[in-house]
């Protein structure tokens, strides 16, 4: 009788120990926290963001925090919510490129415009990366930011670069991006430039010499 007790009593504690360890891991997955939720959800698809401005001493305070990459966002509302309030905000602002850190969210996802595609489609990076490219770099002329205002100027980029990232779905995406001149695409220097704010960089950091 008291084997029996006290094999009951051991289930019970860890059936009581797995309900916790499962609720810790459910609140650590969550991919945004209680601040950026409530600046994503302060508008509606169709509510562009405030975008940073290194004019203004905090904004460039947050433009230059490296970004933390996303867990476990795919199907997430507020995850949907925030890639179409980028997009009406690149659409407003007439963009080919913009980062997450540029409205204040210091999340590894950025919005690029695929020149090199048919009807240069807005593609989604999630968690990128720039697994290779070549030894040489290029002066990419009039480089500009929607962050720096009035300001361009000739950046080092490299020509071509192999990425990797996931799409908003959470699809994991390799491929090669080219072009780097405006007379033709610069689809790689746009994915460049929104890697870079990922990183705490502006282009202004770039300058050709």
């Amino acid at each position: 009788m008291k084997q029996k007790t006290g094999m009951k009593f051991a289930k019970t504690n860890l059936m009581i120990a797995g309900m916790i360890l499962l609720f810790i891991s459910c609140k650590t997955v969550q991919p945004f926290a209680e601040a950026d939720r409530l600046l994503i959800t302060s508008g509606t698809a169709e509510t562009p963001f405030r975008i940073l401005q290194v004019t203004e001493k905090p904004d460039s305070v947050l433009l230059r925090k490296p970004c933390a990459n996303f867990k476990n966002f795919a199907g997430d509302s507020t995850f949907q919510l925030l890639v179409a309030r980028l997009k009406k905000t690149l659409e407003v602002e007439n963009g080919v490129g913009i980062a997450a850190s540029q409205v204040g969210l210091s999340k590894n996802i950025f919005l690029f415009m695929r020149l090199d595609l048919p009807d240069k489609p807005i593609h989604v990076a999630v968690n990128p990366k720039i697994v290779h490219h070549p030894d040489t770099t290029v002066c990419f002329e009039r480089d500009g930011c929607l962050s720096i205002p009035d300001r361009s100027g000739n950046s080092v980029r490299y020509t071509w670069i192999d990425v990797e990232y996931q799409n908003e779905k959470g699809d994991k995406i390799r491929e090669r991006l080219e072009g780097y001149s405006r007379q033709n695409t610069f689809t790689a220097v746009i994915f460049q430039h929104e890697y870079d704010h990922t990183r705490g960089i502006l282009f202004t950091d770039k300058l050709c010499k």
